[in-house]
């Protein structure tokens, strides 16, 4: 494995102070296709790709491909993602891969290898991960993220009304499972600056203080703007002073506005500038 000398978490900062903090989802959802007028083909996946790349890549500091919507296009699929991840750092921009993996022991370590390690053709700057496993069987992720120079972005208190019975859900210590995650990512991220290498996931439409993220020392994805029903003006009162922390992540909102890369840059701008005021970034 080959180790990079600038940290995530320093990457990150620099890259956010330099575009702003969105983060552009490529979710070549069928629904989405359809709506472009394109068929459900591994060229249809490439030619949609590749015009969001071309549209924001240039414009913003994160993009995040959805892995399985690659993934369900088989081979030809993958190829697409590791050309979106090539081409994604060409034009400078980091790459969270959106694959919310979750395993232990060696699977947790190859899955790590796949998307983090640097002689993988899909390695990506960040992945989501899940820890409802156990926040310790993420140790192997959030090593080797460690040693070359990546990040994890762990899944905390996400939006889907699925998730609540769980997330909410109260440990032995008192505390809600959600808020146990962030407490072990802040210890993960203990003395890191300017922040960790450890992310959470919080979606943009939790309750106002449901998280206390005054100790993260990490950034925080935020899904869940625009179709999902999270606001730009929301974002300050759920997160408050964790606020320049925050990465939020649009995909739907904006992707609407294909298939021209014109109106989508455009709107991918307006996004952009919206929050670089209100995060004051």
């Amino acid at each position: 494995m080959t180790a990079v000398q600038a940290t995530f978490g320093q990457r990150l900062g620099e890259a956010i102070d330099a575009r702003g903090p969105l983060c552009v989802g490529i979710d070549p959802h069928p629904a989405l296709l359809h709506a472009w007028g394109l068929e459900e083909t591994p060229a249809a996946l490439e030619r949609f790709a590749m015009t969001v790349l071309e549209a924001v890549a240039g414009e913003v500091a994160v993009l995040k491909p959805q892995s399985a919507f690659f993934e369900a296009y088989g081979s030809r699929g993958i190829a697409v993602l590791e050309r979106v991840v090539a081409e994604a750092r060409q034009a400078g921009a980091l790459v969270i891969h959106d694959v919310k993996r979750g395993d232990i022991g060696s699977t947790m370590t190859a899955y790590a290898n796949a998307y983090l390690d640097e002689n993988s053709p899909l390695s990506a700057d960040a992945i989501t991960v899940s820890p409802y496993l156990g926040y310790g069987s993420l140790a192997p992720a959030l090593g080797i993220a460690a040693q070359s120079g990546r990040g994890v972005f762990v899944l905390a208190r996400t939006s889907n009304p699925e998730a609540v019975g769980l997330q909410r859900s109260s440990t032995s210590e008192g505390t809600t499972i959600a808020q146990s995650i962030v407490d072990a990512a802040a210890e993960s991220n203990a003395g890191a600056s300017p922040m960790g290498h450890v992310g959470v996931v919080a979606g943009a439409t939790i309750r106002s203080g449901e998280l206390d993220l005054s100790e993260l020392n990490g950034p925080v994805l935020v899904p869940g703007l625009g179709a999902q029903g999270g606001t730009v003006r929301g974002l300050r009162s759920v997160f408050g002073s964790a606020l320049p922390h925050v990465v939020p992540a649009v995909a739907r909102e904006l992707l609407r506005h294909g298939p021209s890369a014109e109106e989508l840059r455009s709107a991918t701008r307006r996004m952009r500038d919206d929050l670089s005021g209100m995060t004051g970034r």
